[in-house]
């Protein structure tokens, strides 16, 4: 299989209307432009066949009407093709919820790579989200997807060194929040091979504000998140704007979690949140190096 880093991994995508060819609704195109997927190049001709494909999956009936209509948000073929997920990868997704990423990824992989969901251990299989369901109910598109179980206490997500990619999406708050953060990090460093790539999506906090005066909000400092991945061996490669949103003020009563999705906060206000659209986030792409850094004699 070829390695990532033969590959110039693409920093980009235009607008998401290239996802979906012409034929966006004006409404859609008005809420993109809320969130605009800049500072980012265009595909080269080399990655050419990914991002077909992703158009494909992006296109798939399979996935859910209320997962789609959060692609003006989520902009999911911009931040893949940062990440430089290809279709014969083998890729660990971490804490998927209740399958966003994967009714992509999973279908993606399934031809030449592999898709592993990693879950919080839990007694019962609604600690997976409904992803076993999900998987068994359409083999067609999720028969060759895979769930691992972890212990947040000690994380593991299989045999070291063989994972191509690790992403996470919007769940490094909550490991902020348990104290579980630095063994999780480590952890995605253990599966990883040597030039893997981390892809990590998170809330961002606003600037200069003190991770011990938003811990509970759900924004996170971007140097705080690199800084976790760096103190466990991983070399920040690049940063993304591509799920950026200079819309959102994140100075809400309940956190992010006010912003769409979520809406904490019912009707209250519910107008002006969805105006904002969903949060501010950071995109970030770690490698892990091909070697250890060599400590200077003395």
């Amino acid at each position: 299989m070829p390695t990532i880093r033969h590959f110039a991994p693409v920093l980009a995508v235009a607008l998401l209307a290239a996802c979906t060819g012409n034929s966006m609704p004006a409404a859609a195109l008005d809420a993109q432009q809320d969130q605009p997927a800049g500072g980012l190049v265009p595909p080269t001709s080399a990655n050419d066949f990914t991002a077909s494909q992703l158009d494909n999956v992006l296109a798939g009936s399979w996935r859910s009407e209320k997962n789609r209509a959060r692609d003006i948000y989520r902009h999911p073929k911009g931040t893949l093709q940062f990440f430089g997920v290809r279709p014969d990868l083998k890729v660990i997704e971490i804490t998927p919820g209740g399958g966003w990423y994967t009714e992509i990824l999973a279908p993606l992989l399934k031809d030449n790579g592999s898709y592993t969901a990693a879950v919080k251990k839990s007694g019962n299989e609604a600690g997976d989200g409904g992803l076993r369901a999900k998987f068994a109910a359409d083999p067609e598109h999720y028969g060759k997807a895979q769930i691992v179980e972890y212990d947040p206490k000690a994380p593991s997500f299989g045999p070291a060194g063989q994972t191509d990619m690790v992403l996470t999406f919007r769940n490094v708050h909550n490991w902020v929040e348990d104290n579980s953060a630095p063994a999780m990090f480590k952890a995605f460093y253990t599966a990883l091979r040597p030039g893997g790539v981390l892809g990590v999506v998170d809330h961002r906090a606003a600037d200069g504000a003190k991770l011990e005066d938003i811990k509970e909000s759900g924004y996170l400092p971007t140097a705080f998140v690199i800084k976790l991945a760096t103190d466990a061996g991983f070399r920040l490669e690049a940063q993304s704007e591509v799920n950026a949103n200079p819309k959102d003020t994140k100075d809400y009563p309940k956190g992010v979690w006010t912003l769409p999705p979520t809406l904490t906060l019912g009707e209250q206000d519910k107008a002006r949140y969805l105006a904002i659209g969903e949060s501010d986030r950071m995109t970030l792409r770690f490698v892990k190096p091909d070697a250890p850094a060599q400590t200077a004699a003395h």
